[in-house]
């Protein structure tokens, strides 16, 4: 792909990224890194930088083991969680769930800028608007440090549908590839869903090389895979598509990370994997629980004992646990993995568990989880979900947080025609049960 459609130096910008990603994921890179910077404007010696990069061994004493392989990371996870009888109001909940997501993503969705949780509370609080219990008003966005492009349709004033959002697109996206394929779903049946559906802006990181990828190969029938050029294959692109496959498995958080594992190895790799089963599996889990703690230990039990990641979700349970509030557990968090920013999920998924443990359902948690700042619509929208799953129907205010948008959803899907917010609700409440094919 970089041959036909990236000058040399564009290569070098992203082998660059690539270079700090495999430096993250414990390779001795330092060499190579060099290299690099010295490196002629020679696509050939780029690409066997490329290659070597992804041979680079780990470093001495590296203490994790993070396979992408689903035998070997299963292996690695331990004792996995069992199966579980499934309530009379799993589709009400599911409903629930799509809706406080839909709602999450666009409260969210002013704030995509990288915030801190001080910097939002320094714009909000003087507005009367913190913690956030309601869309963001016209005067407090015209005061944000970077507002976002599409804020006049997230406004509380002017709301009148759901915008588009890569966030509520790949969680539609997903239930159209159930609902065509079932759970035996292939890489070529997401690629080919995604070549006919997602215009390439609409999307970021692996899933947008992938699909450039995907559309060369598509003129030739060469192979697809996007090879060693896939700079931030960690961040949470794979983690926004899996909330469909905790639908489709309420009580089967092993089953649903299988799913979420297939789906996510098309673009990601370890950490970027193991969030997106987390989430599937925590989503399954939620919908047949009742306890938040009950929810965050067994999604963790799907990700391997010995990755960064099940440590990230090991400590920042304790600091969650320990925490008396919500700020106070963002303090905890924050002073931890601050380095971690916007679609790092290290620190986003410590701020789930706040979220988790201290809202009362939907209705404020969406809001609690949007005033911690990073990637604020990705993970509005996660919460959402999973509280919404958790709490069902009565945790949630379908009529303030939904109400404004006249049942009109926005998606940046072509040949996807489905408009309606509670269209989707009843697609997904239907993937349990008849909405899989055999």
């Amino acid at each position: 792909m970089s041959g036909l459609l990236l000058p040399p130096e564009a290569v070098r910008t992203l082998l660059r990224q690539v270079v700090a990603d495999r430096r993250e994921q414990g390779h001795d890179v330092d060499a190579l890194a060099s290299e690099l910077e010295t490196a002629t404007a020679s696509l050939d010696t780029l690409q066997d930088i490329a290659t070597r990069l992804a041979q680079a061994p780990l470093v001495e004493e590296w203490p994790h083991v993070e396979p992408t392989d689903l035998d070997a990371l299963l292996a690695e996870c331990g004792d996995l969680p069992s199966k579980r009888p499934v309530g009379a109001d799993v589709g009400e909940r599911i409903e629930t769930a799509w809706g406080a997501r839909v709602a999450g993503c666009v409260l969210g969705k002013p704030f995509e800028f990288d915030p801190t949780l001080a910097e939002l509370r320094g714009a909000l609080e003087p507005a009367g608007e913190w913690p956030l219990n309601d869309y963001v008003t016209t005067a407090t966005n015209a005061r944000l440090r970077s507002p976002q492009p599409q804020w006049p349709e997230c406004v509380r004033e002017q709301i009148a549908h759901v915008p588009e959002d890569d966030d509520l697109g790949y969680t539609a996206l997903s239930t159209v590839l159930l609902e065509r394929h079932g759970r035996d779903f292939t890489h070529d049946d997401l690629r080919r869903l995604w070549l006919l559906n997602l215009p390439v802006l609409a999307t970021f990181g692996p899933e947008r090389t992938a699909l450039l990828a995907a559309g060369l190969a598509s003129l030739t029938g060469s192979d697809p895979d996007v090879g060693p050029l896939n700079p931030a294959d960690e961040h949470c692109g794979a983690l926004i598509r899996a909330d469909a496959y905790g639908f489709a498995c309420p009580g089967d958080p092993v089953g649903a990370a299988r799913l979420a594992h297939r789906d996510a190895t098309l673009t990601h790799r370890r950490t970027g994997v193991y969030a997106a089963m987390w989430v599937a599996a925590a989503v399954a889990t939620a919908l047949v629980a009742d306890d938040w703690e009950d929810v965050a230990e067994t999604a963790a039990r799907v990700v391997p004992t010995r990755s960064r990641l099940r440590a990230v979700l090991d400590q920042s349970l304790e600091q969650v646990r320990a925490a008396d509030t919500w700020l106070d557990a963002y303090a905890r968090i924050h002073g931890r993995y601050a380095m971690y920013s916007h679609c790092r999920i290290v620190q986003e998924i410590g701020t789930l568990l706040s979220t988790l443990r201290f809202a009362r359902g939907a209705t404020d948690g969406i809001g609690l989880q949007v005033c911690q700042g990073n990637d604020t619509d990705s993970f509005g929208a996660t919460a959402g979900s999973l509280l919404g799953a958790l709490h069902g129907p009565a945790g949630f205010d379908a009529e303030h947080w939904l109400g404004r948008f006249g049942d009109r959803i926005h998606l940046a899907l072509a040949t996807t025609h489905d408009d309606s917010i509670a269209s989707w609700g009843r697609r997904m409440a239907a993937l349990h049960t008849g909405g899989l094919p055999s």
